[in-house]
């Protein structure tokens, strides 16, 4: 009876042990998507059944950027060494959208490539290693993305995101490539900068770690905010692409009123002119 006992304990403390440490997770299936999103808590890369994205030919006002961009990406995809990018600027002028699209663009132009989207939250970047080793074991070859990427004085996510950069001991994977989208140039904010420059022991040396981050992006690609004729541009490409014809005084007035309510002009602003337009005229969007 005594044995019996001790057994059936022995087998509520395995249970107990097990349910402490559930066996590790199946590793992710690649091939089950184009793209997917990087969670933590538990690490899993959840696919994603269809990227929002524009056409390339979208993007107008942005050539110089673009053509650099999608080179770079062709490249990586085909197996060739290729730099990681930031691209920062102007809020709204397509700086995600270049991305998106230009992953879509060489999926069509070089299917052999399996390349993939990943996407990694800021607030996630300590698990950038944990995620590196699951890409290091495939054989696809991935754009590692970050939007809208900055970081405050006392914000220390920036050491994860260097030690990828840099490539650590093991070394960036091969097959991976990280494209960062940021509205600053040296990811923290100008005035951070010189107060932290005036206030420190060593001026020169007081910023360095972080500012030097960006120097770690092999391209820079500047976004700047466009102009009225590049502005009415992206509104008559919208209106060919989709097939929506509207006579061009009018187009033009109600363009330039909109921007003028916004008090801004932009990729994102033109957008947003175009499906209240499209919207009006009984037209559907479909990407």
């Amino acid at each position: 009876m005594t044995a019996m006992r001790e057994a059936e304990d022995l087998r509520r403390i395995a249970d107990a042990l097990e349910r402490l440490s559930p066996p590790a997770d199946a590793p992710p299936d690649i091939a089950s998507a184009d793209a997917f999103v990087w969670h933590v808590a538990p690490d899993r890369l959840q696919p994603v059944a269809q990227v929002n994205h524009v056409a390339l030919d979208l993007l107008v006002g942005i050539d110089r950027a673009r053509d650099t961009l999608l080179a770079n990406t062709l490249q990586f995809a085909r197996g060739f060494p290729a730099n990681n990018a930031l691209l920062w600027g102007a809020r709204g002028m397509g700086k995600s959208s270049l991305v998106k699209a230009v992953h879509a663009h060489v999926r069509q132009q070089a299917p052999e490539s399996a390349l993939k989207l990943v996407e990694i939250q800021r607030e996630d970047l300590p698990s950038i290693g944990r995620l590196m080793h699951h890409l290091r074991a495939s054989t696809a070859r991935f754009l590692l993305f970050c939007d809208d990427l900055s970081f405050s004085h006392d914000d220390q996510h920036y050491k994860s995101l260097k030690a990828v950069l840099d490539g650590g001991v093991e070394g960036r994977p091969e097959n991976v490539v990280l494209y960062a989208t940021s509205n600053r140039r040296h990811l923290m904010p100008r005035d951070m900068i010189e107060n932290e420059r005036s206030s420190a022991i060593s001026p020169s040396e007081a910023v360095e770690e972080k500012v030097s981050l960006s120097d770690r992006f092999g391209l820079w690609l500047g976004f700047h905010p466009c102009g009225q004729d590049e502005f009415l541009s992206m509104i008559d490409g919208y209106c060919a692409a989709y097939g929506l014809q509207i006579p061009k005084d009018r187009l033009r007035a109600e363009a330039i009123e909109w921007q003028a309510t916004r008090g801004s002009r932009s990729g994102r602003v033109a957008w947003q002119f175009f499906t209240d337009l499209a919207g009006r005229e009984g037209v559907r969007l479909s990407l």
